[in-house]
């Protein structure tokens, strides 16, 4: 069980501290809320207690003799401030420790996330940015804000990101340490294809395959973290989209091709994590196909589908890299990397990342364990994990081989 402190400034977005919160525990944590005075103007100290189990306090006077706003700090395995506001950036940043929650950060030995909230020209205002920026420097994360509805009719940067993506973010850096979200994507256009292609067979029907698009929206999640402009290409996937991702929805593998071939254009790096199918009918038959009638088929030709990542690979731009996915099973001929290495040379992208796919450990499941191979022959491996922490290990070998962002 981790120890987390979950910060929460006053600003309107504190409503879904209380919807992070349940996450968290509900995840196995062990999370105190501690509260800045205007924070409970919007939510109450009551919500908090009832959810995480532990008494509610913003200031340094309460528990004296346990030295709480020494101890709470010096305990905990992660920090997280959401929402953090302008203010208390500014605060964090100067080192201010006028409450309970700024002193409990001056006291903190573990990675500490900030996740902003506030108006757009708030955080646009350079006194803002420059806060940010002492913060990463010092080792935090900075999640960048969400583009969204804001309070009243604005709209723009500056919404808190939903909790089901701080928590999966969160427990990135529970996992592997605040270096798993470092600001290394920023300035990069990221593209991402999803989730798996449908190819109908009639109006009721298709071929598809079982890919849930899980470790794709992990991969976009992370690189918007990361500070990525990110699209998502997504085939058919029924998740919430990623906060600060465009998504692009589309059906079948020539409805996937067309929307790759459009964004790969000017990006850094194309990933192709969506299951694309190798075949589609040769005809799509307009009504229903009904068993026992004279439309009923013996058998259902197929015609190949185009090879998208080799097409990709094919007309990447000077300096795109590329990463192909590979989801393989051992079988009498060879391994799962024999076989990966075999289409790694085949397809000639940059990178391929690796699933072995057998015992239905991939398809659906919230964790994941892949080998990054590389066209130079280097081999990473990234151990069993929530997909989001694999995703951050693939991130991490992709920033490694990308060339310096020009000025």
């Amino acid at each position: 069980m981790s120890r987390i402190v979950l910060g929460v400034s006053g600003g309107v977005a504190a409503y879904k501290a209380a919807l992070l919160l349940r996450a968290l525990t509900e995840a196995g944590h062990d999370v105190r809320v501690v509260p800045t005075p205007s924070a409970l103007h919007f939510v109450g100290a009551a919500t908090f207690e009832a959810l995480s189990g532990h008494p509610v306090t913003t200031d340094v006077w309460s528990d004296v003799d346990e030295v709480a706003h020494v101890r709470i700090g010096q305990e905990a395995d992660l920090v997280v401030i959401a929402p953090a506001t302008a203010d208390l950036l500014a605060r964090a940043a100067a080192g201010r420790a006028d409450d309970l929650l700024t002193a409990t950060l001056l006291t903190a030995h573990c990675p500490v996330v900030f996740v902003p909230a506030m108006h757009t020209e708030m955080w646009l205002h350079p006194a803002t940015q420059d806060n940010v920026a002492t913060l990463r420097r010092r080792g935090s994360v900075v999640l960048p804000p969400a583009v969204g509805r804001l309070t009243g009719p604005d709209s723009g940067p500056g919404r808190l990101p939903e909790p089901a993506d701080i928590a999966a973010l969160a427990t990135v850096v529970l996992g592997s340490g605040a270096a798993a979200l470092a600001h290394d994507l920023t300035g990069r256009r990221v593209v991402i294809s999803a989730g798996g292609t449908r190819e109908p067979l009639d109006p009721v029907r298709y071929l598809g395959n079982r890919s849930s698009g899980k470790q794709g929206w992990a991969l976009a999640r992370v690189a918007a973290a990361r500070g990525a402009e990110v699209v998502l290409v997504a085939a058919n996937v029924e998740l919430p989209a990623p906060f600060g991702v465009g998504v692009v929805p589309v059906g079948t593998a020539e409805e996937l091709r067309s929307a790759m071939h459009a964004q790969a254009a000017d990006a850094d790096v194309v990933v192709m994590s969506a299951a694309v199918a190798d075949f589609r009918p040769a005809s799509v038959a307009g009504a229903k196909m009904k068993k026992d009638s004279a439309g009923e088929p013996d058998s259902v030709p197929l015609v190949r589908n185009a090879d998208v990542l080799a097409e990709l690979v094919a007309k990447r731009a000077p300096g795109q890299l590329v990463v192909g996915f590979a989801a393989e099973t051992g079988d009498a001929d060879a391994d799962v990397l024999t076989h990966a290495r075999a289409k790694l040379a085949r397809k000639g992208c940059d990178l391929l990342v690796v699933n072995d796919v057998s015992g239905d450990l991939v398809f659906g499941q919230s964790d994941n364990a892949v080998v990054v191979l590389a066209a130079d022959g280097e081999s990473t491996e990234i151990p069993r994990g929530p997909k989001d922490t694999v995703a951050a290990g693939i991130w991490t070998v992709v920033a490694s081989r990308l060339s310096p962002v020009q000025a």
